[in-house]
């Protein structure tokens, strides 16, 4: 109303124009073309001559009737299709950032999780030698695609000799290695020119690393 004394009726639906592209930009389609109905009816009663008067139609009122909808509709759907394509890009921005956090996460329980297990075994092929009750540790690692996690088969990984693994009847030697199950069991260890019968028991850890079966002599001579 300030400025239409100064533009007259050159461009009466301007300030409708841009209304209505503002209210697309913040409150979308259905609101934008509310706005631009309205506004077409405003800038036809106050701006088109005759002023504030609907009986007469001339060519003044059918040119704004047919080029403010015109240019409104397309800057509105042009808007539309840019703020969808904002709304898809920030979603799909979204969801990598979310996958890659959960890979850096993944990644990091992977790493801990390895070290954790090269630890553990580091730490069974260092006790052997500095415990002499000790004739062997063997490793398990368990099999993935089980129901039932307790009765899950389980396979040798490695075994750790001790101090007293070559002391061992060979015949003993061969039937620890193939041992699977904890238990109290006769070994004959060398003594001398001879072999004594010692007890040995077997001995099942469970860790996040595996499952460790030791292997000991009770009473050391």
């Amino acid at each position: 109303m300030t400025l239409h004394p100064l533009l007259g009726p050159i461009m009466p639906g301007t300030a409708f124009l841009i209304a209505a592209v503002l209210v697309e930009y913040f409150f979308g389609m259905t609101r934008a073309i509310v706005a631009m109905m309205l506004g077409l009816g405003l800038a036809d009663y106050l701006f088109v001559p005759p002023y504030q008067q609907i009986a007469v139609l001339d060519r003044s009122d059918l040119t704004l009737a047919v080029s403010y909808p015109l240019i409104t509709l397309i800057i509105i759907v042009l808007v539309e299709r840019l703020r969808r394509a904002q709304f898809r890009a920030e979603f799909i921005a979204s969801v990598a950032q979310s996958r890659y956090e959960m890979l850096l996460r993944l990644d990091n329980e992977r790493a801990l999780a390895s070290r954790a297990a090269d630890e553990t075994h580091r730490l069974l092929r260092h006790l052997p030698h500095y415990h002499d009750d000790i004739i062997l540790i063997k490793a398990f690692e368990r099999q993935a695609g089980s129901a039932d996690t307790a009765s899950a088969a389980q396979q040798a990984s490695g075994i750790a000799p001790g101090v007293r693994f070559d002391s061992v009847h060979p015949e003993d030697t061969l039937r620890l290695s193939t041992t699977t199950h904890a238990g109290s069991q006769r070994v004959r260890i060398g003594h001398g020119a001879s072999y004594k019968a010692f007890a040995c028991i077997a001995e099942r850890f469970t860790t996040h690393a595996g499952d460790f079966l030791v292997f000991r002599v009770e009473n050391p001579a």
